[in-house]
């Protein structure tokens, strides 16, 4: 559902992936606030609840009491919490969803650390989640995902460095066919949080519904 050149709601909420905690969107909410969003951000522990308990803290810190939903802009698990959020809620009006690096089809990584000494211990209740990815999705969305494909991080560990991805997150793995809109980017799994380039396609498409796909060949 890609209405473009529509601005939604300037209310932005923030979602931090695996093992990390709401600091870790600092860099991309100072970027987005400079562009006149208002950012919040959402912390939870992301390895101790399930995926449809995390959905639902979500939904609780983000519906508003005119019982809208804001934008989102989620980093890798965060964007799984995200948008199964939206197949739960499906009857609540939402603006649009920047998804970073998120394993919309699992996560090849996060199956081979599964099977690593003290592997599921890591990962937690978040193991499920990662390794089998989402079923279904949240129609009537403007969804668009910004993979990375400079691989550096733990997919070398695990055996994912020969296929194109941020380290963690393989590109093919960020795709759905419902997807708005799909750019792939120069960065890891970790550096797209803290890249200007990044920051600029996530108010992009929060703003047109689309990627500026330009800007990919500026220096």
């Amino acid at each position: 559902m890609n209405t473009a050149a529509v601005i939604k709601t300037t209310n932005v909420v923030l979602v931090h992936g695996l093992w990390l905690r709401s600091w870790a969107m600092r860099r991309i909410g100072h970027y987005l606030q400079r562009c006149g969003y208002d950012t919040r951000s959402f912390s939870y522990p992301t390895t101790h609840q399930d995926l449809r308990t995390q959905a639902e803290s979500l939904f609780e810190f983000s519906v508003s009491p005119s019982g809208e939903l804001p934008n989102f802009v989620a980093h890798s698990m965060g964007g799984l919490i995200t948008v199964q959020m939206l197949m739960l809620h499906q009857q609540i009006p939402s603006g649009r969803i920047v998804l970073l690096g998120s394993p919309l089809r699992g996560s090849s990584v996060a199956k081979t650390v599964a099977d690593w000494p003290g592997g599921h211990k890591a990962l937690g209740k978040a193991e499920e989640t990662l390794v089998r990815g989402l079923e279904g999705w949240p129609y009537e969305r403007d969804v668009g995902m910004v993979a990375g494909t400079r691989s550096l991080g733990l997919g070398v560990l695990a055996g994912g460095a020969k296929r194109v991805g941020d380290g963690t997150v393989l590109a093919e793995e960020s795709h759905h066919e419902a997807l708005d809109d799909h750019i792939e980017m120069a960065v890891t799994h970790t550096s797209m949080l803290l890249s200007s380039r990044v920051a600029h396609q996530a108010a992009h498409f929060l703003r047109h519904g689309i990627f500026d796909h330009s800007a990919k060949s500026r220096p």
